[in-house]
């Protein structure tokens, strides 16, 4: 039997015990941290050499230029043209999906002119380069790909840089292909710490970006945190989770199976099921004992379930919806009668899913909003990655000699009151007299 942990909101302890159930410490040890910081500084002082060296140890290479290292346009194409056309065409419907929605996401530049003449307003440019890492070891992320380049493109970022490890020099032909479709710049097949080095301090061959995105292994997460402030980055994500709300009248073997979706990602992800029909929590969990011997990777979830999943018996939905809030997951699906009644009473969601037909399996590769999502509760302060996070937004302010003259007097007054004498002559002097 698969131990799911199950807790009801009635208990005297509930919260603590769900705060507690939620808790994931994505902190590395000292020794994940002093590895990375030597990596860090030896590409830093060495550049394409330390890359190398590194690529070669980790990745079992034996490379001896970092042109080797490059992989082509022509062979992104090459790969672009050799996949099978059934797997080209799914690539490039969610492509052009990604493409539809982020578009709405651009924002442009603004202004207006106050009746004194004086211009106050917002430009929107672009980063000028941005990085992507796209993990290579265990598994391949053709989707990764899209959904970290797509939005870049869309911004407007001229020029986008793509790492990915390659073990024993395999290339991986989707990946290849995905970073054709997306109008990736240039790719290299180094991963790991040494990539986000050579991304965020730049080498003698690979050029250093403005912000880096996509997901990486323990290794690659510390070395994103070690160099924000040299450059940014799009966030330290945690483990995979998924948080189902439902009312009991959606078939358990379809709630089942979206529990799974997420738990066969890493043994650390986290699948909860939120009900207020206990007699539904026990179907769900008859079709999890049944479906998952079918599973290819039936061990892996059985372990995720058993440690961080959990099914919650609530008093109505409008509980639900407050466990919903305090969870605040990276996917919510909200398996109900009326999700678009619901929807607006989530506060805190990565992405919601809204109705019984609506797998979360789907916006990890074709709906159109993007995958990459907060975790572990972060969604209470942040956002899923998007086109503005390739924009950077300048104030714009252009006085009249009117505008000058009245809004010098205020900032006199101000600046005197702060002790910042030449502040306020700097203003007086635009002042009428």
């Amino acid at each position: 039997m698969v131990n799911i942990t199950r807790m009801d909101s009635t208990d005297a302890d509930f919260w603590t015990r769900l705060e507690k159930h939620l808790a994931w410490e994505s902190v590395s040890d000292e020794s994940v941290s002093n590895t990375v910081r030597t990596i860090l500084a030896e590409v830093r002082k060495r550049g394409d050499a330390a890359v190398i060296e590194y690529t070669n140890c980790f990745d079992r290479m034996s490379v001896s230029h970092m042109a080797e290292l490059e992989t082509s346009q022509a062979r992104l194409h090459q790969a672009l043209d050799q996949i099978p056309a059934a797997q080209r065409e799914a690539l490039e419907f969610s492509a052009a999906r990604l493409r539809a929605y982020h578009a709405h996401q651009k924002q442009e530049s603004w202004s207006y002119t106050e009746a004194d003449g004086t211009l106050l307003g917002q430009q929107v440019t672009p980063l000028d380069r941005a990085g992507l890492y796209v993990p290579g070891g265990k598994a391949a992320y053709p989707s990764s790909v899209l959904m970290n380049a797509i939005p870049a493109k869309v911004a407007g970022v001229p020029e986008l840089i793509m790492v990915v490890p390659t073990p024993d020099g395999q290339l991986n032909e989707l990946v290849l292909a995905a970073a054709a479709i997306a109008g990736v710049d240039r790719v290299f097949a180094i991963g790991g710490a040494q990539a986000v080095a050579a991304l965020a301090y730049g080498t003698q061959t690979v050029p250093q970006v403005d912000k880096i995105v996509g997901p990486g292994n323990i290794y690659v997460a510390t070395a994103k945190g070690m160099v924000y402030g040299t450059v940014g980055i799009d966030m330290i994500a945690g483990p995979s989770e998924i948080l189902v709300v439902c009312d009991g009248q959606t078939d358990p073997d379809w709630i089942a199976m979206d529990l799974f979706s997420q738990a066969e990602h890493d043994e650390d992800a986290q699948s909860i099921l939120v009900c207020p029909d206990d007699a539904y929590l026990d179907r769900v969990q008859a079709s999890v004992e049944r479906l998952l011997p079918a599973m290819e990777r039936a061990v892996l979830i059985e372990k995720s379930l058993g440690r961080r999943g959990a099914m919650i018996k609530v008093r109505d939905l409008d509980e639900a919806v407050a466990v919903a809030n305090f969870i605040s997951p990276e996917h919510l699906e909200l398996s109900v009668a009326e999700p678009q009644a619901m929807a607006p009473r989530i506060r805190n969601a990565g992405a919601i899913f809204m109705g019984r037909y609506t797998a979360e399996a789907v916006g990890d590769y074709c709906a159109g909003p993007n995958h990459v999502l907060p975790t572990s509760r972060t969604a209470r302060f942040s956002s899923p990655l998007g086109v503005y996070d390739f924009q950077k937004r300048s104030s714009l302010i252009m006085c009249s000699p009117d505008g000058a003259s009245t809004l010098g007097k205020t900032a006199s007054l101000l600046a005197r009151g702060e002790g910042l004498t030449a502040h306020a002559r700097s203003a007086e002097y635009r002042i009428k007299t």
